[in-house]
């Protein structure tokens, strides 16, 4: 497995725009005051404050990203890194485990949009039904420092299109680099020939997170599907 340093800015991560929308209770409350009671009572349920207090068993608070102030001014981007790593679907991804989630970015939007994208046909393929409209943001982020590469190596076993395949030999070798204290790791997409993506598996390595363009992918009626810039 080769080796490649990165000093790059603005690589970009989609998050749903559900997940981008100011607080949905706000319109429920007169006050900030009334606000902060609302959010504690919903934090009862939120896996990421809970994680944050210190109350996760697969994460430990302190690698977590925090709210660094200055005169008042709070950092962007903190509870979005805090969320990717504490939520994570029923089974994993590629390279995390459903116990703990990680940061996963790429170099270009197109590869972005064709890994979201199959993600949620795969979602519409549950349910039978091909007709929805998904708006997701851009979360751009900077990286740098030396980590493992495996975009040289198309064969390897957690690169194999089905994620029943795929996801368990991914898990096992990002739970190898993490012991080894790797905090991310680089490799091909498997949904855009020749992009490339990186998922971070350190909190600590996302740097400067802010929001970048929305895009909206249309499915009516079939698997294929429409993009649209917001």
């Amino acid at each position: 497995m080769k080796r490649t340093v990165i000093q790059d800015r603005a690589l970009i991560r989609l998050i749903s725009a559900t997940y981008h929308k100011p607080p949905a209770l706000r319109g429920l409350v007169d006050s900030d005051a009334e606000m902060e009671v609302l959010a504690r009572i919903e934090g009862l349920t939120s896996a990421r404050q809970r994680a944050e207090e210190g109350h996760s068993l697969s994460l430990d608070n302190r690698e977590l990203s925090w709210q660094r102030r200055n005169n008042g001014l709070t950092v962007y981007g903190n509870s979005h890194i805090n969320a990717a790593f504490t939520y994570a679907r029923t089974g994993g991804s590629r390279f995390n485990t459903e116990q703990r989630g990680a940061w996963y970015c790429v170099w270009s939007v197109e590869t972005a949009l064709a890994e979201v994208a199959f993600h949620r046909t795969r979602e519409l393929e549950y349910i039978g039904i091909f007709n929805n409209t998904a708006r997701y943001v851009e979360m751009h982020a900077d990286f740098i420092g030396e980590f493992p590469d495996i975009t040289d190596e198309p064969d390897h076993p957690c690169l194999h299109p089905d994620p029943a395949i795929g996801y368990l030999a991914g898990q096992k070798l990002a739970t190898e680099l993490q012991h080894a204290g790797e905090r991310g790791l680089i490799y091909p997409s498997v949904r855009q020939p020749g992009g490339r993506c990186f998922v971070v598996f350190d909190p600590s390595a996302i740097q400067n997170v802010r929001p970048g363009a929305s895009w909206d992918l249309t499915w009516a009626g079939s698997r294929d599907y429409v993009v649209n810039g917001v």
